[in-house]
This record gives structure tokens, C-alpha cells and sequence, in this order.
């Protein structure tokens, strides 16, 4: 079932360390264990900038509850520190550079939908582990 309105574009994070290179492949695997029907996410940004696609953008998300239906999801890999817990800004340069140009993208396709973090629709969540309100302001969103 095709998306009526897309009016967020949500970025998260993989709540991994660092040193932990994985893409939509592991998370897809990780999502179906949870009884997902596949990676909840439309796009993961991997460690070296590779951005890979997840769950088509004609279907619905499974990233943000309440947001799903209405919104594009987009993962960078990392958010942790390396005690799998802390939440930690560990992205690299390759990693924001494609974030960039994967929302300049997602924008001319969705002009008129709003990027956030996860966290700005769930507040229990550190998620990406960046305010994405600050970014967007240094770049040329």
C-alpha cells in the first residue's frame, strides 16, 4: 500500500558502536527477529558513506511509531559509544556528507516534508544521537 501523504523524512540511527560495520542487510535481520516483515527503514547509511536501500518508498516504514505511514526513514549506522549503551555523535564525515546529499534528494522528491530526528517524535530516545534541527542549520538544507 502506497504512502497517501509523505510528510517527514526521520533520521535514526543503528544504536551501534563504531567499530560495528553493518548495513540494511544486518538490520533486516535484526527487524525480522523483532517479527518485522522486513528492515523497517527506506535507506541505511553505512560506516564509509554507502547508502543502501531498505524497505521501498512506495511502502510504509516500521521506524517510527505513530509516523510510519506518513514518512521516509533513514538510518546512519553508529549512535552508540562503545559500551553499547551511551548514546554517542560517532558519525563519520563520509557518513554526514551522504546523509546530505540522500536528504537533498528525498527533498526535491518530498518537497514539502519535514527532516527530523526520531527523537523529536519520541522523547525516550536519544536516536540519532544529534540534533538534526542544529545540522540541518550548517548545511544546505
Amino acid at each position: 500500500m502506497a504512502r497517501a501523504v509523505t510528510d517527514l523524512i526521520i533520521v535514526h540511527c543503528s544504536a551501534t558502536p563504531p567499530t560495528m560495520d553493518i548495513g540494511a542487510k544486518e538490520i533486516d535481520r535484526w527487524h525480522r527477529a523483532r517479527s518485522f516483515l522486513k528492515i523497517g527503514y527506506h535507506y541505511v547509511i553505512r560506516r564509509d558513506g554507502t547508502v543502501e536501500p531498505g524497505r521501498g518508498l512506495e511502502e510504509p516504514g516500521a521506524h517510527a511509531r505513530g509516523y510510519n505511514s506518513r514518512s521516509v526513514g533513514v538510518c546512519l549506522v553508529g549512535g552508540v559509544a562503545e559500551d553499547k549503551k551511551t548514546p554517542e555523535n560517532n558519525y563519520t564525515t563520509e557518513q554526514m556528507e551522504a546523509l546530505e546529499i540522500l536528504l537533498q534528494g528525498l527533498r526535491a522528491e518530498y518537497p514539502d516534508a519535514k527532516i527530523i530526528g526520531h527523537n523529536e517524535v519520541n522523547s525516550h530516545k536519544a536516536c540519532p544521537c544529534f540534533d538534526v534541527q542544529d545540522w540541518k542549520s550548517e548545511t544546505d538544507l
